[in-house]
């Protein structure tokens, strides 16, 4: 079905354009939002991805759902890092700043930590921390890649994952999370 989509889409059909939108969009949606905190700034980036996909799709070569979600994503990311850029919302932090650096969330009550919990704890990450950190855990571009995508140092985006993994574990920790666990292990 998603092969049709694409063919379709490839010869300019608003339908299919519509469709392949409808499929993708809420899973797009949330991908950007990891980048971007914003919402109505996270819909931008969604809606000039979508704009950048129909655009090229006469690239595209399907192979399965799989491909095309990935190469969707993709696009999405790249859109999400030109806006953060664009908007100078990428600057990587110094180690100095993140005592300073306090999430927004509640803390936690006495119920096991959940992907929602995880995933507010990781927007309240600095901007550069959150990037790195989306790039690498969620997305799995390697250091080499992130550093080209953000015109950093490999070692700069090695430091800044580092960062990011040892600010959420000390949220965790000071929310609860680690007794948590201990006590249903």
């Amino acid at each position: 079905m998603s092969q049709q989509l694409v063919e379709q889409c490839q010869k300019g059909n608003a339908f299919a354009q519509k469709r392949l939108f409808d499929q993708f969009v809420n899973r797009l949606f949330r991908v950007s939002l990891r980048y971007v905190r914003n919402e109505s700034d996270a819909e931008e980036v969604l809606m000039n991805g979508f704009l950048k996909a129909f655009r090229s799709i006469g690239g595209f070569t399907y192979r399965d759902d799989n491909g095309l979600e990935a190469w969707l994503r993709r696009i999405v990311v790249n859109e999400a890092l030109q806006h953060l850029r664009a908007n100078r919302n990428l600057p990587l932090f110094q180690a100095d700043e993140l005592a300073e650096i306090q999430p927004d969330t509640e803390p936690l009550p006495d119920s096991m930590l959940d992907a929602e919990r995880i995933h507010r704890l990781i927007m309240e990450l600095p901007p550069g921390y959150r990037t790195v950190f989306n790039l690498y855990v969620i997305e799995g571009y390697t250091h080499r890649e992130i550093a080209d995508q953000l015109c950093i140092s490999e070692n700069t985006s090695k430091s800044q994952l580092s960062k990011a993994r040892a600010l959420l574990q000390t949220w965790l920790i000071q929310y609860g999370y680690e007794a948590e666990t201990r006590r249903t292990s």
